[in-house]
């Protein structure tokens, strides 16, 4: 049986002495779109940076295509195949837009190794129109493209989207769904923390709902008009 792009067991996770994540357990299936929701401060992001080791301690199980990875260095997590995309961007200002694509290396070779600046550039017109411009002057929607573009160029597979949507016009955010929809078709597999629940609810095929570091819900895309006033009262909508 093929082994879930993501599987996560028992995982508990600290800043400091702060106990931030208490037994989270989810998967993600190759090729699947998997949201977790919760109000801020749930522990959704710390549970992205868990992933990658960036938080202080942690304790669990993390398999990325069944490999364990809890006691590996940042670097070597990565280097399954894994691209994080932060919610504050890490956007180098004194790189032009070309430069902050070329910067990362390369961390896999599945579907196809990285996507070339062509590719890139056909997904994302508007940073082949300003690829020379420095990083900070691109626009926020601008910024947020190149952020995620940057890790589709490291040959990762196994995407983790924070907030990508967050303060950013409609037409963008429209943008970016298409994005992830592409992405999907393409093969790739996307965890992402959202907000905005209006711009998730259309791209995922499953859902996890989290709350004071662990998850409360978990349902299917399928279940989603039925567990509408649950999920509201959760989020404090």
């Amino acid at each position: 049986m093929t082994a879930n792009a993501l599987e996560i067991k028992d995982l508990h996770a600290w800043y400091g002495e702060s106990h931030v994540l208490h037994g989270i357990n989810l998967e993600v299936a190759n090729g699947e779109v998997v949201t977790l929701l919760g109000r801020n401060g749930a522990g959704r992001t710390t549970t992205l940076r868990a992933i990658l080791g960036l938080t202080g301690d942690r304790k669990g199980s993390i398999r990325v295509q069944g490999t364990e990875s809890i006691n590996l260095p940042t670097y070597r997590i990565a280097q399954l195949g894994i691209g994080y995309c932060p919610e504050e961007r890490g956007i180098f200002a004194g790189l032009s837009c070309e430069e902050n694509l070329l910067l990362p290396p390369v961390v896999g070779d599945t579907l196809g190794g990285g996507m070339s600046l062509a590719e890139i550039y056909e997904m994302f017109p508007n940073l082949e129109e300003r690829r020379h411009s420095p990083g900070t002057r691109l626009s926020g929607g601008e910024q947020q493209m190149l952020a995620v573009a940057r890790i589709l160029r490291t040959g990762a597979n196994l995407l983790l989207l924070d907030e990508i949507s967050e303060g950013l016009a409609p037409v963008i955010v429209q943008a970016l769904a298409r994005m992830i929809s592409t992405l999907k078709a393409k093969g790739y597999t996307i965890l992402m923390v959202e907000q905005n629940f209006h711009f998730a609810a259309p791209l995922a095929d499953r859902f996890y709902v989290i709350e004071h570091g662990q998850v409360v819900e978990h349902f299917a895309a399928s279940e989603l008009a039925a567990r509408q006033n649950d999920l509201n009262t959760l989020l404090g909508v």
